[in-house]
């Protein structure tokens, strides 16, 4: 499977009552949101909080997500991990899963960028795989510089910096997709590829207008991204509660 232009979901892992992961709930979500215009749905990535799930329930929401979207619709498994050999074993987990492609965030400190996406373009075979720069968790992350000498299609930058948003759409060729729900606007008419996000859990038609450059959308997104930002996940699935149930 390709990946994918537009807008995709960084999707919250559910739970039930006691506290345990529901898969079905999860993947539910999933399929509602690809109905409401997502053209990817991105599972275990950070904003699903893997470090808290098991690896059988990393491999359970991958298969319930992957069951419930439509075929032509990419499932995306995060899989960076602190060593190579963790994130190895993460990507051939995903991929078993039936994960269409892999994000991965390199360890923190890690000065081979190029021997690390290289083990895991091989645990991922055919499927694509995505270098992530988030470098809050993973410093000093990605550059930009190093991109076009790794094994990957592209990258996830959730950095939030224009400057570097404008350095990737000018000077790499693969493809881009945005982390940062302010930045939407933006990303879309500079001709990135798209948007993996995670206010798209409870904003996916006005995610879908701000990447298509709709400046109104973008600041109605305001009050929810700045929620999220400065709330994280916790934040994000209290929104997601009070306007779902």
């Amino acid at each position: 499977m390709d990946l994918f232009t537009g807008v995709g979901v960084a999707l919250v892992t559910l739970l039930d009552d006691a506290g345990g992961v529901d898969t079905p709930a999860t993947s539910s979500l999933a399929a509602d949101l690809v109905s409401r215009g997502m053209q990817a749905v991105l599972a275990c990535g950070t904003t699903g909080e893997p470090a808290t799930l098991t690896d059988a329930e990393r491999v359970e929401v991958i298969k319930g997500v992957r069951a419930a979207v439509p075929p032509g619709v990419p499932v995306l498994a995060g899989t960076g991990a602190t060593s190579v050999d963790r994130a190895a074993e993460l990507t051939a987990a995903a991929v078993a899963a039936g994960a269409d492609a892999i994000l991965a965030w390199p360890p923190p400190g890690s000065d081979d960028l190029p021997g690390y996406y290289g083990e895991l373009a091989q645990m991922a075979g055919d499927r694509p795989l995505l270098a992530y720069h988030i470098p809050w968790i993973s410093s000093p992350g990605v550059p930009v510089s190093s991109l076009a000498g790794l094994p990957v299609a592209g990258l996830k930058d959730s950095s939030g910096s224009p400057d570097r948003l404008l350095d990737e759409v000018a000077h790499y060729s693969g493809r881009t997709y945005v982390g940062s729900s302010a930045l939407l606007a933006l990303a879309g008419p500079l001709g990135g590829t798209g948007a993996i996000l995670a206010v798209a859990n409870v904003e996916p038609e006005l995610s879908c207008a701000a990447f298509a450059g709709d400046a109104a959308a973008q600041r109605q997104l305001a009050d929810v991204h700045l929620a999220v930002r400065e709330g994280g996940v916790p934040a994000l699935k209290r929104i997601l509660a009070e306007r779902r149930g």
